[in-house]
């Protein structure tokens, strides 16, 4: 298993720290929320590009995903959401990443409607992601919290360039257990982005483990080579601990996960 954790949880932070923090605690690579809050995005130069993807590559990090913005299934134009998802494949491809994060965003619609939205742009979208060596992720949020409601949109895309992202609270906010949503979107999946918090009414971050979501069940669900992400909401909760303080233990708890789930795994595939 391989463990990142987004940018989002050090708001504003240079890459420098940011990778520092990530090496020193024994992450693998870092999912970059590209917004011009943070220091890439994609009005960001080619010269800092560049001395980005040189600043983690020396720290020994990969760049898991570049989380856009974009919202596939909104209402609109087609043309602006293109733009801004051939925009956000040309960040990952230059910083190596093999994934951009989109959003549904398609609250307001009836959900065929939205789907139509979704499918068509993302079905566009999909070879041009492909030849740049990237994958567009359509994560479980919004209108489409449920990995159902993702996969019902990639299974009509069908392209290897387009997938799903996996977020552990949307798909239990839907009611869907993570049996229900590995099994929906294991041919689409990406990796996995995991979090936690008190209750379905209180969703300020807490550390891993110390929540309520059905993290053990997720993931032993995920393949044993797959990513798992951790997505710290410090922007949006400014009042929530210090990411910083909980990332040994954040990876720790991940990784005893892992290990739980691959020693339950081994007999069962011993008796197969």
């Amino acid at each position: 298993m391989r463990y990142a954790f987004s940018t989002l949880g050090l708001p504003g932070a240079p890459m420098h720290r940011s990778a520092a923090l990530a090496a020193a605690h024994g992450y693998d690579g870092l999912e970059l929320r590209a917004h011009p809050e943070e220091p890439l995005h994609p009005g960001s130069s080619a010269a800092d590009r560049t001395a980005g993807l040189r600043t983690l590559t020396a720290a020994g990090l990969a760049v898991l995903g570049v989380a856009g913005y974009a919202r596939v299934a909104a209402p609109g134009a087609d043309e602006p959401v293109l733009a801004e998802l051939h925009a956000l494949v040309r960040l990952a491809a230059d910083l190596e990443a093999p994934y951009v994060r989109v959003f549904p965003g398609g609250a307001g619609q009836p959900p065929a409607v939205a789907d139509t939205h979704a499918v068509r742009r993302l079905a566009a979208a999909a070879p041009f992601a492909e030849r740049h060596g990237v994958r567009i992720l359509l994560e479980t949020h919004d209108s489409h919290r449920t990995a159902a409601a993702a996969a019902r949109v990639l299974d009509r895309v069908a392209q290897r360039g387009a997938g799903a992202l996996w977020d552990v609270l949307h798909t239990w906010l839907g009611g869907e257990d993570p049996a229900a949503s590995w099994q929906a979107l294991h041919r689409h999946l990406g990796y996995v982005q995991v979090k936690d918090v008190a209750s379905a009414q209180d969703l300020t971050p807490l550390g891993l483990g110390a929540g309520v979501l059905p993290l053990a069940e997720a993931v032993a669900a995920v393949p044993h080579d797959g990513w798992l992400c951790w997505e710290y909401e410090k922007r949006w909760y400014p009042g929530a601990a210090e990411l910083s303080g909980q990332l040994a233990r954040g990876r720790e708890h991940l990784a005893h996960l892992a290990a739980g789930a691959a020693a339950v795994a081994a007999p069962a595939a011993q008796a197969e």
